[in-house]
Formats: structure tokens, sequence, C-alpha cells
């Protein structure tokens, strides 16, 4: 008797197991490297969100070598971060991307110049030298720039494009009077290379009307065609905005979090802490759906190219509410 016991309560331990074990796997490519501009997602991680979703979630961090575009066309991820210009440009070469969540609401995009450059305004970049981030991050500036009336191609009534690295040493070294910035990051790597505030005038995509949506989740077309990935898909989203939400109230406890999970220890913690408290306003407003209004406002500011806009027809497609809708009830 106790050996038929035995057995039954080992075959119940052994469907309990396999039971646990039932997580779905799920990885999501990040845009660029391990930094608070994604903390939502590693909080989550950490604070067992995503095992509370039954999802084994895998985060792959980016980096200079790394598009993700690429790397969800070629199979090596189910979910990616990008910003929207990118996807809806990569959507008319063929690659079918579809916004399924838009955490960010808001923009953190800046062209930060030298006030002794003498530039006070837009109308003062004729003849000058700006630097641009390139691999998709170039649209919003040359959407900016066709609606101002500037050629990119240099002369006194255009501008020169300097192709930015990820750094702002163009502006440090005297090789550009603007370089790209974000709020939350390369704007303070200036400030800590010894410049002050005073010293610097910036420009933020959002004041001037041409702010496009930045770090939005996109999968392949395909994946919506299949209930089972349908389903898991609204389970990440949920988790993950479960880690926003909760990252944007406990700033200082996930730029932490986002410190654990930096392999490279390139990260300090007063710059991710900084970093994760201007990234909290870009994220504040947003429950994880796509505002269909910002959306509409990104694709008037593509279009809006003049003789070489960003995308040549209103795309089709190119988003969809219902992983939220039913995320989010």
């Amino acid at each position: 008797m106790r050996t038929l016991l035995t057995t039954a309560l080992a075959g119940t331990l052994a469907f309990a197991a396999a039971g646990a074990q039932a997580a779905d796997d799920l990885t999501l490519q990040l845009k660029w490297v391990t930094q608070a501009q994604f903390a939502g997602y590693y909080v989550a991680l950490e604070k067992g969100f995503y095992d509370e979703a039954d999802l084994n979630v895998t985060i792959k961090p980016g980096g200079p070598d790394v598009a993700p575009t690429q790397v969800l066309a070629g199979g090596g991820a189910d979910v990616v971060i990008d910003w929207l210009p990118s996807a809806l440009a990569a959507r008319e070469k063929g690659l079918p991307l579809v916004n399924i969540a838009q955490p960010f609401k808001s923009s953190g995009m800046m062209l930060t110049c030298r006030k002794d450059s003498g530039i006070t305004s837009p109308e003062d970049f004729a003849g000058r030298t700006l630097g641009v981030w390139f691999f998709g991050n170039e649209y919003p500036f040359l959407s900016w720039m066709s609606q101002l009336g500037y050629a990119t191609e240099g002369g006194d009534d255009g501008v020169t494009v300097l192709k930015q690295g990820f750094n702002v040493d163009p502006i440090l070294q005297g090789q550009a009077d603007c370089v790209s910035t974000m709020t939350y990051n390369e704007y303070w790597q200036i400030i800590d290379a010894g410049l002050t505030a005073d010293d610097l005038i910036t420009f933020k995509y959002e004041d001037q009307g041409v702010a496009t949506l930045e770090d939005g989740l996109y999968v392949l077309e395909d994946k919506l065609a299949d209930a089972a990935e349908v389903a898991k898909l609204e389970r990440f989203v949920a988790a993950s905005m479960k880690g926003w939400k909760y990252a944007e109230e406990n700033p200082d406890e996930a730029a932490d979090i986002v410190l654990e999970y930096d392999e490279t220890g390139a990260q300090t913690e007063k710059h991710q802490r900084r970093m994760m408290g201007e990234v909290a306003k870009l994220t504040a407003g947003s429950n994880g759906a796509l505002d269909v209004a910002d959306y509409e406002r990104t694709v008037a500011t593509l279009l809006a190219g003049g003789s070489d806009p960003v995308i040549s027809m209103e795309p089709k497609g190119a988003y969809t509410t219902a992983i939220t809708d039913a995320a989010l009830k």
C-alpha cells in the first residue's frame, strides 16, 4: 500500500511539475543597451510580473550593431522596441511591422546646441552643422528640416548633416553646432562633460510640432493571426505595463534593478537614477494603449517631407488596439 501511495504521490508531483513548466517563452529585443529607458521590462522581470502571467521572458539588449527590425525579421525575437517613424519606414519597404502597444506617451528627442554658436532659434540653423543619429533615428530630423525648408546637403541656405555616433563628442570637440540628444540621456552626458545648462539651448521636437512616437512594442503581422500568440502578447503587455507603472512610482528602485541586469557594468547609479526620473515623464499618461491621435500626428509629420518624405503614403494596418483592449481590461 505504501508503495502504491508513493507511486501515486510521485505521479501527482510530476504532473504538478509539468504544469509549473508550462510558461510560454517570449523574447523581447531592446532598441538600445540595458538602461533605464527600458526599466519597465526589467522591473516586470525582477518583480515576477511575467512569471505571474505564465511567461518566460528573455530580454535581449541592443547596441550600435543591433538593428531590432532585422532581429525580428530573422526570428531572433518575438517583440521589438522601436520608434514609430522607423517602423513605418520599414513597413513601407516590405517588413510588416505592427504596433501592439505604446508605453511612451511623449517624445524625449531634442537638438541641443551651444549658445556660443549664436543659434537662438531654428531660423539660425542655415549654414550650420548638425549632428544626427541614423539607423532609423534620422527620420524625425529629416521631416523637421524639410518642413523648415532646409536642404540637408550643406550650403549657406541648408544644413550640413554630421552622421553622429551614439555619443556627444561632436558638440564637445567643436565638430558640430548642435547634436541629437534625448532628455533622459545624451543631454546629461554633455552636462557631465563640463558644459552647463546656461551654455546650451535645446529644441525639443515636442515644442517644434514635429514630435513622433518613440519606444513602442512591435511584432510581425503574421503573429497576430495566431490565437495562442495573441493571448501570449496580451499577457506580456499587461505585465509590462504593470512594470512600467511600478517604475514610475518607484524610480530609484527601478534604476537599481536596471543596474543589476547591466552585464557590461558601464552604467552608473547617478546616471540611471537621473535617466529613470526623466523617462518617467515620458511614460506618464500612458496605460500602454496607442493614442490614435498621436499616431496620426506622427504619420502627418512623416508625410510632410516635401519632395523626399519619410513615407510616401498613408500606412494601412500599421497598428492594432486589439492587444491592449484585451490586456488592459
